[in-house]
């Protein structure tokens, strides 16, 4: 859990996913030669800050965000949202600027619903401010700002440690509307020939899906994934004796929203731990589905 808590408390919203791409591209660098195998590593220019890692012959793309919710100053003290937090009066949020750090608190106007700061000065406009991380473990659960999706991001280089062939693909701007998803799968589809993709992200939980019963699997959102696929998905996971959970929302979207749009025939699955308290500083996951969703994307990549 030190490296879910590492990329917890990496400040990376929607448009400036620069210092976790950084840390990412890193992390590669530092432990890939311990890998199965070793990935070709596509990044910099023309990628923006996406990250893609290639391995061997990949018949599949795993699709995780980087980017985050949060905040930006305005004018007058106001601020304007990053994607779609949940508000709250008192909510920490912290950032920096030329003059120092900064460590405010949310504010919001009772009669206009006006989100602001309160803070010994005011900030330069267009300051970016995320919550502060309060990272808690117990033996059967994570708490903290960002688990959607550092979590989805852990377990994509969990993944790396043991992965034969198979494309990652570490996407930017997701929770403000979508992003770098068109030119990614336009270039992994005329690259390598992959049309198949699995979307390695958080979903919430609801009446029907609850912590500690396993990973989710997606039947449908917003958006409604080809059948035949997600069943081949659903199939390899019962021969695997993994738990899953089966999601169907009529909201939500993710990645696979650009897929889905996509003028390559690309099929998708979401993939995913449920979480509680979602877009807040206090986002709860269950070890257990965690490791549900490890091993799921583990066996995936294999038979998928």
């Amino acid at each position: 859990m030190q490296l879910l808590e590492t990329l917890c408390r990496i400040a990376a919203p929607s448009g400036h996913e620069g210092p976790l791409t950084a840390f990412v591209l890193d992390y590669v660098q530092q432990n890939q030669a311990k890998w199965q195998h070793q990935p070709q590593v596509l990044a910099g220019e023309g990628f923006q800050d996406c990250v893609v890692l290639v391995f061997g012959q990949p018949r599949t793309a795993v699709f995780a965000h980087l980017d985050s919710i949060g905040f930006t100053v305005r004018y007058g003290r106001q601020l304007v949202a990053i994607g779609g937090p949940e508000t709250h009066a008192g909510y920490r949020l912290v950032g920096h600027d030329a003059e120092g750090e900064i460590d405010c608190a949310l504010t919001i106007n009772e009669e206009t619903e006006t989100l602001g700061y309160e803070f010994s000065r005011e900030l330069p406009r267009g300051t970016e401010l995320t919550f502060r991380c309060d990272f808690r473990e117990t033996e059967t659960t994570v708490q903290s700002c960002y688990l959607d999706n550092r979590l989805g991001v852990w377990t994509a280089l969990r993944l790396c440690e043991t992965l034969e062939h198979g494309v990652i693909a570490f996407s930017c701007g997701e929770e403000h509307g979508g992003g770098t998803v068109p030119f990614l799968a336009q270039y992994i589809y005329d690259t390598y020939g992959v049309r198949q993709a699995l979307i390695c992200d958080i979903t919430w939980v609801t009446e029907g899906v609850h912590l500690g019963q396993g990973c989710v699997i997606s039947l449908r959102d917003s958006l409604i994934p080809r059948r035949a696929y997600v069943d081949r998905v659903r199939a390899i996971a019962a021969r695997a004796g993994i738990a899953v959970q089966l999601e169907v929302e009529d909201i939500g979207g993710s990645d696979a929203k650009e897929l889905q749009r996509a003028a390559q025939p690309w099929d998708w699955c979401f993939v995913g731990a449920p979480e509680d308290h979602v877009h807040t500083p206090d986002e709860l996951v269950d070890k257990r589905d965690i490791a549900s969703m490890l091993a799921l994307y583990q066996v995936l990549l294999r038979e998928l």
